[in-house]
């Protein structure tokens, strides 16, 4: 169920998502009748019940000596969460001035296909343009709705990328698209660069991704590595973009010119 994902992701536990989801469809309901709706133990269901009631997603009232539940209205919980996310966003300044002060790179870890999509949305955070190495086929083949969960919201977000892949039909495809996806492409001999793993610099991070064997993802965040890496970057841009032209030369073999020797008779030893 959709709205139950959804519920989770916005910090519902699953037990509370089952009782407020079965709130919602019984419209009130006493625990007992909750606990049956949401497959649920009736001390369990109690329980969880009371602490939604602290968290704001449940009312309850008295109702012929019954204790009667109601699920808060979602659009109040969707306003909850907006006022949230402004009080965020209001500290985070401050928030991003404490975490870059550290003085060591920060590394983070992240494993399959979900750990990857938390790489790229970490990458829709940038305020940069990112740089980009990557082999236009292999991250399709793992998330065949790459372009239209990633790319499209990377457009939106305003976010240019420069990119270096393989001269493969892959590439070529992607190449052709860059003007509606908000990007420069620059390919290479497929046979010379592969580009089994992505690299994607931007602000003061470098996200490395494997797709060989298992799926691996890695976030450095430095700004001195991200620096070293965007020259690195300008070279290859520079090299992707050299088109080599060999001038035809013509090689005119001329005769030898026969010299005249003279000789001179040479003195007698007595």
């Amino acid at each position: 169920m959709v709205s139950y994902e959804i519920l989770i992701k916005l910090g519902f536990t699953k037990k509370e998502s089952k009782l407020y989801l079965s709130c919602l469809e019984l419209g009130t309901g006493t625990v007992i009748e909750l606990s049956r709706k949401a497959s649920i133990t009736r001390g369990s269901a109690y329980d969880v019940l009371e602490e939604m009631l602290d968290k704001g997603y449940m009312s309850k009232l008295h109702k012929d000596k019954h204790m009667v539940f109601t699920a808060v209205d979602p659009e109040i919980l969707k306003r909850r969460f907006e006022d949230r996310l402004r009080n965020f966003e209001l500290a985070l300044p401050e928030l991003k001035g404490i975490f870059n002060k550290q003085s060591r790179p920060r590394v983070r870890y992240f494993e399959g296909i979900e750990g990857i999509k938390r790489v790229y949305e970490d990458t829709l955070t940038a305020t940069t343009e990112i740089q980009n190495y990557a082999n236009s086929k292999e991250i399709r083949l793992h998330w065949p709705a790459y372009d239209e969960d990633y790319i499209e919201k990377r457009v939106k977000k305003q976010i240019f990328l420069k990119g270096i892949a393989p001269d493969d039909d892959y590439g070529i495809k992607v190449k052709r698209e860059d003007r509606s996806s908000l990007r420069e492409t620059r390919l290479l001999s497929n046979k010379d660069f592969s580009f089994t793993n992505e690299i994607n610099i931007y602000d003061n991070k470098v996200a490395i991704i494997s797709f060989q064997d298992d799926l691996i993802g890695i976030i450095i965040e430095s700004q001195e590595i991200a620096n070293t890496q965007r020259d690195i970057f300008k070279m290859a841009w520079a090299f992707a973009g050299m088109k080599l032209k060999v001038p035809k030369t013509t090689v005119t073999i001329n005769k030898p010119i026969k010299s005249k020797i003279e000789v001179f008779d040479q003195p007698t030893l007595l």
